[in-house]
């Protein structure tokens, strides 16, 4: 079994909220020349003549009161100076609310830019939305609302500086409503806002530019971005004098009646992850003795393999119901001394019954929760909405509260780990949002947990490999429309091959995957 070891987050990319980028910001203020404004402004400049391509269509620069705002008269100044024809709208007074601001628009003045207090008409080349940036807390109303709404209705690419206005940067909730941005340029660190719940649909292809500074001297990351990083050193070709029993026993329990195919699912993703021997505790007697399309997995009664020490991990939920046999095989469960995922019913029976609760509580082996939204919202005794209003949040909670490894599943799901620390996972696509997909993950974790993963990496390198297996099937035409969990379950087979491939020819000096 692979020795555990601290988490690897060197070669993660850093997330940071925008409590830890005020704090950065006023510590490099005093220091900064030119003026952080004028480097996001240039960067943004850049970044407009990249996307055009050597096109000098007509840009419109869209500025807000603020700081972000200051950034955009830097934007326009600097395009119009290398022959851009550039107009800038602008719904304030004479006197921006931030000083530098003033400064930025002070000096598009000077070299004779145009500022229009409506939103005109195209076409143009590209909009540049520099309306507001993290500092925003409340919903966009009135004539910005209105410019909003019109951005998002022209046919040319949008660049957010920063974060598309109207973009929770934390959280990725929209306030009232939000620009669609075709390219974000986001400045000095990734906002984890735009890699969950709205924040991809908003930010459009997103860039980071840290403008020269250096975060991680001022203060740790808030967060992480998944990456095989994390679990690069557990990427090991099997040796080959190994047999089935060198790689675990993965036991899978769910299967009510009606529900087989869930529990089907789960055992078969374990098994093409490579789990030694996968056996399937099924609650429907009357359910088929063998699976016809995976023969290799063991079909057996759920309390034959709960009562035993037959597993290396145990996985319950998929297909489970919450029967009072289902409870019953929970209060099982929950005393194995083996890994324990818990997912579905498993999840939504611990909501409803506090000694199963107490009994996570008073496990010593680990134990990992893969809740959707609703399912998180009846573990906390909240709302789908308030769980999905700060998803960052409900995940460290849901960690905190049960001691356990969480994933949040959703757009940009969010890993929380007991110590604190949390990642969010940008691999998946939304042919994923389909039956029998989270079954598919509780199987490809509950397989890496059998081959001797440590906890928290079988979940983080479990979310991660089980979107890339997804990515894989766009990429090759199988998606994103009618993408199945049943074909997720072969593309996470060769998509874990690659992976394991590549990382042994980046070892001897090839090029890597």
């Amino acid at each position: 079994m692979p020795t555990p070891r601290p988490l690897n987050t060197a070669s993660l990319t850093a997330l940071y909220d925008a409590t830890a980028l005020r704090r950065i910001e006023r510590h490099y203020a005093p220091d900064s020349s030119p003026r952080l404004m004028e480097r996001a402004g240039a960067t943004g400049a850049a970044k407009v003549m990249q996307i055009l391509g050597g096109r000098h269509g007509r840009v419109l620069v869209m500025c807000g009161p603020g700081n972000n705002g200051g950034d955009g008269f830097v934007v326009a100044r600097q395009l119009k100076q290398t022959g851009f024809d550039v107009l800038v709208a602008y719904a304030g007074d004479e006197h921006p609310q931030a000083t530098d601001a003033v400064s930025a628009w002070a000096s598009w003045r000077a070299v004779g830019g145009l500022t229009v207090p409506r939103l005109p008409r195209g076409p143009f080349a590209l909009v540049v939305d520099a309306l507001y940036g993290i500092g925003l807390t409340r919903p966009i109303t009135g004539e910005h609302a209105d410019w909003i709404a019109a951005v998002n209705d022209m046919d040319c690419p949008v660049l957010a500086i920063d974060v598309p206005s109207g973009l929770n940067g934390d959280t990725g909730a929209v306030l009232g409503n939000a620009v669609r941005a075709t390219h974000t340029a986001t400045m000095i660190a990734l906002k984890p806002g735009l890699l969950t719940l709205d924040g991809p649909d908003h930010a459009g292809e997103v860039s980071v530019h840290d403008l020269g500074l250096d975060c991680a001297a001022v203060l740790p990351p808030s967060g992480w971005q998944t990456g095989r990083g994390l679990f690069e050193h557990l990427l090991r070709p099997r040796a080959r004098n190994s047999h089935k029993g060198t790689h675990g026993n993965a036991v899978l329990v769910g299967g009510a009646r009606g529900m087989v195919g869930a529990a089907l699912l789960a055992g078969r993703a374990a098994l093409k992850v490579g789990a030694g021997r996968v056996y399937v505790g099924m609650l429907d007697n009357a359910a088929l003795p063998l699976d016809p399309e995976q023969p290799e997995l063991m079909i057996r009664s759920p309390a034959e393999l709960l009562s035993g020490d037959l597993a290396t991990s145990v996985a319950i939920g998929p297909g489970l119901g919450q029967s009072p046999a289902a409870l019953d095989l929970m209060r099982d469960a929950v005393q194995t001394p083996a890994t324990l995922v818990l997912d579905a019913d498993a999840l939504n029976l611990v909501s409803q019954y506090r000694d199963l609760e107490k009994a996570l509580l008073d496990r010593t082996a680990a134990t990992l929760l893969t809740p959707h939204p609703m399912e998180a919202a009846r573990l906390l005794g909240s709302t789908t909405a308030a769980v999905q209003k700060d998803r960052i949040a409900s995940a460290r909670d849901l960690a905190r509260r049960f001691r356990a490894s969480v994933v949040l599943k959703g757009c940009g799901s969010v890993i929380a780990l007991p110590d604190g620390k949390w990642f969010i996972n940008t691999t998946g696509n939304p042919g994923m949002a389909s039956a029998g997909m989270g079954d598919v993950l509780t199987g490809i974790i509950a397989g890496l947990l059998a081959q001797g993963w440590p906890a928290e990496l079988a979940l983080l390198g479990g979310v991660h490999l089980h979107g890339l297996a997804g990515d894989r099937l766009v990429a090759l035409g199988k998606g994103p429309n009618g993408l199945t969990a049943g074909e997720v379950i072969e593309s996470a087979r060769a998509a874990f091959n690659a992976l394991i491939a590549g990382h042994a020819m980046q070892e001897v000096g090839h090029i890597p995957l």
